[in-house]
Parts: structure tokens; C-alpha cells; sequence
């Protein structure tokens, strides 16, 4: 690792492939696991999908050595019973050689100190229920499962 520390800043249009790298290896590990997820996310879908009139998601990354080594992906949403808005974080990933340093931390962190900046109130994501090494990470920073709620979703 450099030995300066890497920077965060908002996702662009001009990160599309390394975005798309980085998700292939996320895809890749999750495969490996039993996700049989058809993964579909690529450059072309970054594009389209997070920027124009309509972007279904914003992010910020972690930039080292003018490389993209970690993004976190998120939209905002809103719970009607509590009253209060959150941020709803899509993907958090870190490139396979930077993990274990911290920056998985500092996106979550950032995106925290982003979502209070903006009047939010929470964090709120889903894991993979075999995804050990990532709900070990959540656990370390202090998040907690939530159990009396269950995803669910309406193919259209």
C-alpha cells in the first residue's frame, strides 16, 4: 500500500470500469459462496443507471495512487413509522488486495457523516446470509441485524 492514505469523493461517469472491475470481483467471491445471483452490473449499466435526469443510485470511492480501490453505492430512502430518512446502501466494496485496510471503514464512515449532513438519520443494507467475512465486518463496526423484518420483492 502507498504510503499516503487514500482519498474519498463522489462516484463519475469516468469511473465506469474500474467500477465495473471491482463489482466483477465482488461477483466473483459471492459465486463462490452458493449466490446464485444472475450478476448483471457492468460499465455500461454504471453509466446508465447512476447518471443522466433519473440516477437510480449515487456513491462515493476510495482513490489511492490516482487508482479507484473500494466504492460504496447508495440511494436515499424513507421509513414513514419512524419518521426519519436513511440512507440505503446498495454495495460496499474494496478491491481484493486493499481489504483489511480500513477502507471499507472510511467509505461506511463517510457515507454516515454524508447521510447526518443531510438531515438522515441511519444506515441500512442488506448482506448475503453466507457472506461471513462481511457480516463479521458489520458486527466490528458496531451494526446490528435487524430481525423482525424480512426483505421481500415482486418480480415486475
Amino acid at each position: 500500500m502507498s504510503s499516503q492514505d487514500p482519498f474519498i469523493r463522489p462516484i463519475q461517469l469516468e469511473d465506469a470500469d474500474e467500477m465495473a472491475r471491482l463489482h466483477a470481483q465482488s461477483a466473483a467471491y459471492l459465486r463462490a459462496l452458493g449466490d446464485d445471483t444472475d450478476f448483471q452490473f457492468n460499465a455500461h449499466i454504471y453509466r446508465r443507471d447512476g447518471f443522466g435526469d433519473n440516477p437510480a443510485f449515487s456513491g462515493f470511492c476510495a482513490v489511492l495512487d490516482n487508482h479507484l480501490i473500494g466504492y460504496l453505492l447508495y440511494h436515499w430512502a424513507y421509513d414513514t413509522d419512524r419518521a426519519l430518512r436513511y440512507l440505503f446502501v446498495i454495495d460496499l466494496l474494496v478491491d481484493e488486495e486493499q481489504r483489511q485496510s480500513g477502507i471499507g471503514k472510511a467509505l461506511m464512515n463517510h457515507a454516515a457523516a454524508f447521510c447526518q449532513e443531510a438531515g438522515g438519520a441511519e444506515l441500512f443494507w442488506a448482506v448475503y446470509d453466507k457472506n461471513e467475512a462481511a457480516l463479521n465486518f458489520y458486527n466490528r463496526l458496531g451494526a446490528e441485524e435487524i430481525n423482525d423484518l424480512h426483505f421481500m420483492r415482486l418480480k415486475i
